[in-house]
């Protein structure tokens, strides 16, 4: 007969004829690890059922645009223990952050030099440097996916009725050098989304929603490791208590205001603008 002392070792039993091993393992951990806080905390058939309803509405909240389920993971620091659990790269590569909510649609392609603000704005800016190898052996033909908000904190897929789609999105080829550059506008501190379950329990917790300003990045490039980061805007707000918990000190870069005649008409901008220089180092594949 089942009781609270037999009930896990049963469960976990039940799953002797899984055939992935992997699987088994996971599955018999998480059963373990469920049963001992709910034993831990003495979880009450109302707090349950009321965990089931938060559950099914991040669920119900997702959609073609939006992973709730993403966000909760972020917010909970999930996301960014597993990130770093996986992380451990070579000295001097670059080091990975969260992937985040707003990676749902293809990046356009774009030539190098292309200006992703394609509503304005916000303050005109230049981010460029090398995607090269840990030696320093520069990539060429190494792809740059990059994303962010545009200058009032919102994403494209957020605003489909104000941003035109790709806004704030471009996958760039890196040159012979491993060089890229594009135009952009400085980003800018936002809030993630707070009209679903994950703004309910950012509030019932007393925590504020609000990112650091950042761009989003995946580079990668033939024998060589993917890297998902970020760069962070220095002397952003909320560096110190970002929501998602995703900021690492190597990936906070200057912005810096930059007011140069030959280096605006070599990027084809107007002057003064902000200047992102910083090198993306992937880890070779062994």
């Amino acid at each position: 007969m089942t009781t609270h002392v037999t009930v896990t070792d049963e469960a976990v039993a039940s799953l002797r004829d899984t055939a992935d091993p992997r699987l088994r393992e996971l599955l018999s951990g998480l059963i373990r690890h469920l049963h001992a806080f709910a034993l831990e905390t003495r979880l009450t058939q109302a707090e349950w059922e009321r965990a089931i309803g938060f559950l099914t509405e991040t669920g119900q909240t997702c959609t073609d645009t939006r992973q709730e389920f993403i966000l909760l993971s972020d917010v909970l620091g999930l996301s960014m223990l597993v990130e770093t659990i996986n992380g451990d790269r070579e000295a001097g590569a670059t080091e990975s952050t969260v992937l985040g909510p707003f990676h749902m649609t293809e990046s356009p392609v774009r030539e190098l030099g292309a200006n992703i603000d394609l509503v304005g704005g916000g303050e005109p800016c230049v981010v460029s440097g090398r995607i090269v190898s840990g030696d320093g052996t520069p990539l060429p033909g190494a792809l740059l996916d990059v994303w962010q908000a545009d200058g009032n904190g919102f994403y494209d897929v957020q605003q489909p009725d104000v941003q035109p789609p790709g806004n704030g999105r471009g996958l760039f080829t890196t040159e012979a050098e491993g060089r890229f550059w594009f135009r952009t506008c400085v980003p800018s501190p936002y809030p993630i989304p707070t009209d679903g379950p994950v703004g309910e329990l950012l509030r019932a917790t007393g925590r504020h929603p609000y990112r650091p300003a950042h761009i989003h990045f995946i580079a990668s490039a033939d024998g060589h490791t993917p890297v998902t980061t970020h760069i962070f805007v220095a002397g952003s707000d909320y560096l110190d208590s970002d929501a998602v918990f995703a900021v690492k000190q190597s990936l906070v870069e200057d912005f810096t205001p930059t007011d140069d005649p030959s280096l605006a008409r070599e990027f084809g901008i107007a002057n003064p603008f902000r200047h992102a220089r910083f090198d993306l180092v992937l880890e070779q594949r062994s």
